[in-house]
C-alpha cells in the first residue's frame, strides 16, 4: 500500500514539472530565424550581387563584395546606412596626393638716376638674382578620376634681388669731400656717401625701409634699420647690413614691432638696444610695451643673447604711444623721453628715474607727442623740447608753446635757451670742436615753426645757436620760401682738414642738403625728385 502511494506521488510530481515546463515555454518569445537580403554593389564601375544578413550596413556589403575601405573612401548611401533587400550601394574609392611645384620669381630692374654721372653713362650697381617660390597643391581622385587640384600653401624660399642700373643724369652739383659715411633712405632703399658726395652706392635695395629706425654703428661699419612687414599682424622687422664695403652681409635680427627706438649699444660692436610694441586693431595700430631690451649678434649671422633690461609698463600719461631713448656720448647713461617726462634709466634697479616733468600735449587724436631729447658732447647737459604754459587756457595740455631747454645733470636745473620753437624742434648738439683760441665748444641745431599758431601743419626753419642759446641764426630756408618738414638731421662726425666749421645734413623738399656751420653756405646734394625720408652720419 505504501509503495502504491509513493508511485502516485512520484507521478504527480513529474506531471507537475512537465506542466511547468509547458507553461514557461508558452510565455517565452518565439525564436525567429535571421533572414538574408540581396543587394548590388558597384565598385570601380563593376556591379557585384551579394547576399548578406538582414540588418547589414553599406560597409558590410562592400566588404562582402571584396572591397577594401580606406579612410577617405565614401559611398552612396553612406557607409553606416542599414540596407534593405534589393538595395544598391555605389562605392567610391578616394585618393589624395600632394604636389610641390617650384616657381621662379623673376627679379625686377630698377633704374636710378645719378646726377654725378654723365647722361650717356649707365652703370650696373647690383646684379639681379631670381627668387624661388614653393607652391603646394592637393590633388583628389575618385575612382582614378581627378576631381580637384587646389593650392593649399605658398612659401617664398628665396627672395628675388633686384637688378640696379645707375643712369647718368648730369647735375650742377660739384662733388665734395665729407668726413665719415653719410647714409640716407632714398625711395625706401638705403644709400651711403662714403668720404665724398659723389661716391654714393645703394646698400639695401629691398624697397621696404619704413624710416622708423635708421642708424649707423659708431664706426660706420653697420647700418641698423626697420623694414615693413606684409603681415597685418606685424608692423615691421629689425635688420642690420654691413656697409663698409669689406663684404656683403645682411642679418635679420628676428625682432618685430619696433616703432620709436632701436640703437647701437655704445662700447659694443654687436649689441643693440630696442623697445617694442604690441599690434592692435585700434588707432594708431599699436600699444607700446615701454620696455627696454638688448640683443646681440655675430658677424657670421648668429642672433641671440636677448636680455630684458626694463620690463614692460603702462608708461605714464599717454604711455600707449611709447617711449624714446638716447644714449649719452660715453655710453654710461641712457636718457628716456615720454609724453609726461624726461629722465634716466637706472640700470641697477631696472627702473625709470624722472628728472623733469613735462606737461603732456592734448592732441585729441590717436597720436601723442614725445619731447625731443639729446645729449651735450660731454654728457653734462640734456637738450629737450619743453611744453610750456600758455595764458588764457583752462587746460595746460592745450598750450601750443614749446621751448628748447637745457637741463644740467651736474646741478643748475633747467634753463630755457630758445622760446616758441614748435613741438618738432628736435635740438641736436654738434660734436665738440676746438676754437681758434683753443677752447672746446659746440653748437646746437634745431627747428623753429614758421607759424606758431598752426602746430603740426606749419613748416619749419633750421636754426643754429651756441650751446648757451646765444648767436642764433637761421640757416635755411630763405625768407619767403616754403619751410622744412619735421625730420631728422645729422651733424658730420668731424671737421674736414683745413675747414673751420662743421657740416650739417638735412632734408628739404624731399632732397638731401648740406649746411656749413661756419660759413653759412647751404647746398643740395641730391636732385632726384624721389623722397628722401631719413639720414644718419658717422
Amino acid at each position: 500500500m505504501l509503495n502504491q502511494d509513493r508511485k502516485k506521488n512520484t507521478i504527480k510530481f513529474v506531471t507537475w514539472i512537465l506542466l511547468q515546463i509547458i507553461l514557461l515555454s508558452a510565455c517565452a518569445p518565439p525564436r525567429i530565424q535571421q533572414g538574408q537580403i540581396d543587394v548590388d554593389i558597384v565598385i570601380g564601375g563593376q556591379t557585384f550581387s551579394v547576399t548578406i544578413p538582414a540588418g547589414s550596413t553599406a560597409r558590410d556589403a562592400v566588404i562582402a563584395a571584396g572591397g577594401e575601405i580606406d579612410l577617405l573612401d565614401r559611398s552612396e548611401p553612406e557607409l553606416f546606412t542599414v540596407l534593405v533587400d534589393g538595395g544598391s550601394v555605389l562605392f567610391i574609392h578616394v585618393v589624395e596626393e600632394f604636389v610641390i611645384e617650384e616657381v621662379v620669381k623673376e627679379f625686377v630692374t630698377l633704374e636710378i638716376d645719378n646726377e654725378t654721372m654723365p647722361e650717356s653713362e649707365q652703370r650696373l650697381v647690383q646684379s639681379g638674382v631670381n627668387g624661388l617660390k614653393e607652391i603646394t597643391y592637393r590633388r583628389v581622385f575618385e575612382d582614378n578620376v581627378e576631381i580637384s587640384y587646389t593650392e593649399i600653401r605658398s612659401e617664398t624660399r628665396i627672395e628675388p634681388r633686384p637688378e640696379i642700373i645707375m643712369r647718368g643724369q648730369q647735375s650742377p652739383f660739384t662733388p665734395q669731400d665729407i668726413p665719415g659715411r653719410l647714409a640716407y633712405i632714398h625711395a625706401n632703399n638705403a644709400w651711403v656717401m662714403d668720404g665724398n658726395t659723389g661716391l654714393r652706392k645703394p646698400v639695401v635695395t629691398t624697397g621696404d625701409l619704413d624710416s622708423r629706425v635708421f642708424s649707423l654703428s659708431p664706426g660706420g661699419m653697420w647700418l641698423l634699420y626697420t623694414r615693413d612687414d606684409p603681415d597685418d599682424d606685424v608692423i615691421n622687422n629689425l635688420w642690420i647690413t654691413r656697409v663698409d664695403g669689406e663684404e656683403e652681409l645682411t642679418i635679420d635680427l628676428e625682432t618685430e614691432n619696433v616703432v620709436h627706438f632701436a640703437s647701437w649699444i655704445p662700447g659694443s660692436n654687436n649689441g643693440i638696444a630696442y623697445s617694442t610694441m604690441e599690434v592692435t586693431t585700434n588707432a594708431p595700430g599699436w600699444e607700446a610695451n615701454n620696455d627696454l631690451q638688448f640683443i646681440y649678434f655675430s658677424e657670421n649671422g648668429w642672433v641671440g643673447g636677448r636680455e630684458t633690461i626694463i620690463e614692460g609698463s603702462s608708461g605714464g600719461v599717454y604711455g600707449w604711444w611709447g617711449t624714446n631713448f638716447v644714449w649719452s656720448p660715453d655710453g654710461e647713461q641712457l636718457a628716456y623721453a615720454r609724453p609726461d617726462g624726461v629722465g634716466l634709466v637706472n640700470f641697477e634697479t631696472e627702473t625709470f628715474s624722472p628728472i623733469i616733468d613735462i606737461t603732456p600735449v592734448q592732441t585729441s587724436s590717436a597720436w601723442a607727442w614725445i619731447p625731443g631729447l639729446s645729449w651735450s658732447p660731454g654728457g653734462e647737459f640734456l637738450f629737450i623740447v619743453d611744453h610750456v604754459p600758455q595764458e588764457g587756457l583752462i587746460s595746460p595740455e592745450e598750450s601750443t608753446l614749446f621751448d628748447v631747454t637745457g637741463v644740467s645733470l651736474v646741478g643748475g636745473g633747467a634753463v630755457s635757451l630758445f622760446q616758441q620753437v614748435g613741438m618738432d624742434a628736435s635740438p641736436i648738439p654738434s660734436p665738440a670742436i676746438e676754437s681758434s683760441s683753443g677752447e672746446m665748444y659746440y653748437e646746437v641745431a634745431f627747428l623753429r615753426e614758421l607759424s606758431l599758431t598752426q602746430t603740426r601743419i606749419s613748416g619749419y626753419e633750421l636754426i643754429m645757436m651756441d650751446r648757451d642759446g646765444s648767436n642764433s641764426r637761421v640757416v635755411y630756408p630763405p625768407e619767403g620760401s616754403p619751410g622744412l618738414n619735421p625730420s631728422r638731421f645729422a651733424w658730420a662726425p668731424d671737421i674736414l682738414e683745413g675747414e673751420t666749421g662743421l657740416l650739417l645734413a638735412f632734408i628739404y623738399q624731399d632732397n638731401l642738403w648740406l649746411a656749413n656751420s661756419s660759413s653759412g653756405e647751404v647746398q643740395p646734394l641730391t636732385d632726384d625728385d624721389i623722397l628722401i625720408t631719413a639720414l644718419d652720419w658717422k
